[in-house]
């Protein structure tokens, strides 16, 4: 259920809980079942990470918002009790909860672009998930491509169905533009892909060697021909017209060269004449939002940049009556859709960097909205090294930081780290975020997990996701690593130290 319904996620947990508490008092091991859970160390240190969020409500003025975090965070102790009180699974079930899992995330792709083919047309990447959370999807897909390469069938026709979901995941990660789920894939697939060539020889070791070069020159040319078009010569500021073809005067922003598509964006502006053609043209006025909250007029002129028009009446006629309702829908180049997401993504990010640093601001700029909440997050960090702000204090700290501070960001967009990390330090301090990556990290060393080759690769795609994301603050990311935590932690068999053989029983 994780990549189809909080909902359906919810309940499946329940039900979970029930399950074990139903067989424990129906064969009268409840009491035994849950001081196995309690008194195993892995279990009992991989909880005290929960625990810890319950101690900092004791410091916390907004309790509300602490609670509700722990909310959140209950897969974490769930899952301890359930799979650290039964015995561990054998490679077969192990394998077969992984594969369940990574063809559910194939399947609500499919289930998504039926449901939203039009923001497939118009380069929606963010409605073209319509479950959960774009960038949590993104990251089930990353996982679901490691199991399939790492948990390769023996039967031909199964192979085809690997190939086959692996190559349809990566394009649906396209078609998502998510350009921070593809680094994390192209971490994770180099890493698996030296680790293979580690074990063949030198020859295949070499070939690694190729590839990663390749890889990275691949990915330097897309980005170098994305930037190389974004930062093309663009107009002479010194012979701009002065007036339209209607007698308005332009305006010239000659002090902010703010660029789209390596052409200036306040420039040739007649706002007066632009705004009477646009509402001529649109029942979405031009003092308005579009349909995604942005200002139409932002919008309309970044559209006709990207299309080389003037912003004037006769702009307004050269655009097309699908131009038009792609404005309206908020897209604000005419390259969305229209060619590689990748490249399109990466043009808005140049854009979004090059408005920051020209002074503008960053609302609605999921980049640069993330480098404001690092510069305030870490100020705050810094103010708070001792105990933090405690559980529930964390948006109130950032809150009270921006007024302080001062910044361009709307109240609506004034929030928190999106660095797990960070908001660790932030909540408990220095030594309670040690405790936080103590406690992920020490149980999967003492029960050997690191020793699995897709653990491993499950683990750089969580924590590559938390430098970029609360990810641990949202139900669909914490269920996420608290699941397939504490199945290679909890539930699998130990791997040996020294053998290829999983080792039964639940003690490492």
């Amino acid at each position: 259920m994780l990549p189809w319904s909080e909902f359906l996620l919810s309940n499946a947990l329940i039900v979970l809980l029930v399950n074990w508490l139903w067989e424990g008092l129906a064969t009268r091991t409840l009491g035994q079942r849950t001081r196995a859970a309690l008194t195993d160390p892995i279990a009992a240190i991989w909880v005290s990470f929960f625990v810890l969020h319950l101690i900092g409500l004791a410091w916390s003025s907004d309790l509300a918002w602490g609670v509700d975090l722990c909310r959140i965070l209950l897969p974490v102790p769930i899952l301890a009790l359930v799979l650290g009180s039964s015995p561990r699974m054998d490679e077969r079930g192990l394998n077969a909860i992984l594969l369940l899992g990574a063809w559910s995330a194939l399947a609500s792709t499919i289930a998504c672009i039926v449901l939203r083919w039009d923001a497939f047309v118009l380069g929606d990447h963010r409605a073209l998930s319509p479950f959960i959370s774009h960038m949590r999807l993104g990251l089930m897909l990353c996982f679901a491509i490691a199991v399939l390469l790492l948990r390769w069938p023996q039967r031909p026709i199964m192979r085809l169905c690997h190939v086959a979901g692996i190559l349809w995941a990566g394009l649906f990660l396209l078609l998502l533009g998510g350009v921070a789920a593809w680094l994390i894939l192209l971490v994770v697939l180099l890493w698996m892909a030296m680790r293979g060539a580690a074990r063949l020889g030198r020859i295949w070791r070499a070939g690694a060697w190729v590839a990663l070069i390749g890889t990275v020159m691949v990915l330097g040319m897309v980005t170098h021909r994305a930037w190389s078009d974004y930062d093309r010569p663009a107009e002479d500021l010194d012979a701009l017209p002065l007036v339209t073809a209607g007698g308005e005067a332009y305006f010239h922003d000659r002090e902010r060269p703010l660029r789209a598509n390596g052409r200036h964006v306040w420039i040739n502006l007649a706002d007066g004449e632009l705004g009477r053609a646009w509402d001529r043209r649109s029942g979405v006025p031009y003092a308005g939002r579009d349909a995604r909250g942005q200002l139409v007029k932002g919008t309309l002129v970044r559209y006709m940049t990207s299309l080389g028009l003037r912003k004037d009446s006769l702009g307004v006629v050269g655009l097309s009556d699908e131009d038009v309702r792609r404005i309206e829908q908020g897209i604000a180049s005419a390259d969305v859709g229209r060619v590689h997401p990748l490249r399109t993504r990466l043009e808005e990010v140049f854009y979004e960097i090059g408005s920051y640093r020209a002074g503008g601001d960053a609302n609605a700029h999921s980049v640069t909205m993330r480098i404001e909440y690092l510069r305030v997050g870490w100020g705050i960090a810094l103010d708070n090294i001792g105990s933090g702000v405690g559980t529930g204090d964390t948006q109130r700290a950032f809150d009270q930081a921006y007024l302080r501070g001062g910044t361009t960001l709307r109240p609506e967009w004034r929030l928190r780290a999106h660095d797990q990390f960070l908001t660790w330090w932030i909540s408990f301090g220095a030594v309670g975020m040690t405790w936080c990556l103590f406690a992920w990290w020490w149980p999967a060393w003492r029960g050997r997990a690191a020793r699995r080759p897709l653990f491993v690769a499950w683990a750089l795609i969580a924590v590559l996701s938390c430098l970029t994301e609360d990810t641990l603050e949202t139900q669909m990311g914490a269920t996420f690593v608290a699941l397939y935590y504490g199945l290679f932690v909890l539930a699998a068999p130990i791997m040996p130290r020294s053998c290829a053989t999983p080792v039964p029983g639940r003690s490492a």
